[in-house]
């Protein structure tokens, strides 16, 4: 495997900011209720889309730490006491987050959230612009 390198910072940005307007969008919607179905229909689109997009985001980087994990064999080596530098109290951290982040069901999450607001997103498209469900 190569490397592992955390994504350009501009990268990371967009990510965060996709999730941070996500939330803001579908907060304000209830808002937007008092005031113009149009504006309710944006926010809700703007919000599906950038939580499809910060998940997916997620999703790659837990999925490249695990993976990282497992090929490094980290848990095994860190079983075996072959990390000298750490005292006892480091190595138990440390076996905690490579324990938490591999058998995490995280990646589940991800799967629902990505594959519902898919879903939701294709319907509120049919409803919206093909079927034009008022």
């Amino acid at each position: 495997m190569e490397q592992a390198k955390a994504s350009p910072k501009a990268v990371r940005l967009f990510y965060f900011w996709s999730g941070i307007i996500a939330t803001l969008a579908y907060r304000i919607i209830i808002v937007l209720n008092f005031y113009s179905s149009t504006w309710v229909k944006i926010s809700w689109y703007v919000g599906t889309i950038g939580f499809i997009l910060y998940f997916i985001h997620r999703f790659d980087v837990s999925k490249k730490r695990s993976d990282l994990i497992i090929e490094h064999r980290l848990r095994e080596k860190l079983d075996r006491n072959t990390l000298d530098e750490l005292n006892n109290d480091d190595k138990d951290a440390l076996g905690y987050i490579l324990r938490t982040l591999v058998s995490s069901k995280e990646k589940w999450n991800y799967y629902t959230i990505f594959i519902l607001s898919g879903i939701a997103l294709i319907v509120g498209i049919l409803f919206d612009f093909v079927l034009k469900v008022e």
